[in-house]
C-alpha cells in the first residue's frame, strides 16, 4: 500500500509538470498568432503540431464567433486549469492516503 501511494503522488506530480508545460505551449501559440510567425520555422512548426490537433478538436466543438475571435486556446486553458484542480489534486491527495 505504501508503494502504490508513492506511486500515486509521483504520477500526479509528473502530470502536473505535463499539463503546467502544455499550458505555457498554449500561451505561446496564442502569443505568436498575434504577430504572424514564419511558418517555416521549425520552433513554429513544432509548436503548431503539438496544438493544434487539441485546438482543431475545440475549434470543431465551438465554432468561431461572428467577431473573428478564436477562444479555443481560452477553452484549453480552463481544461488544463480544471484537471490541474480535480485530477491532479484527487491523485496526489489519494496517494497520501494510502501511506
Amino acid at each position: 500500500v505504501f508503494i502504490l501511494g508513492n506511486l500515486l503522488q509521483a504520477t500526479a506530480q509528473i502530470l502536473n509538470i505535463i499539463l503546467q508545460l502544455y499550458m505555457w505551449v498554449i500561451i505561446i501559440r496564442a502569443l505568436l498568432s498575434w504577430v504572424n510567425p514564419d511558418p517555416y520555422n521549425p520552433i513554429v512548426q513544432f509548436l503548431y503540431s503539438i496544438t493544434e490537433p487539441v485546438l482543431y478538436r475545440i475549434r470543431q466543438l465551438i465554432p468561431m464567433s461572428g467577431i473573428g475571435i478564436d477562444f479555443s486556446p481560452i477553452i484549453v486553458l480552463l481544461a488544463i486549469v480544471f484537471l490541474q484542480g480535480f485530477l491532479v489534486e484527487s491523485l496526489a491527495a489519494l496517494g497520501a492516503s494510502l501511506q
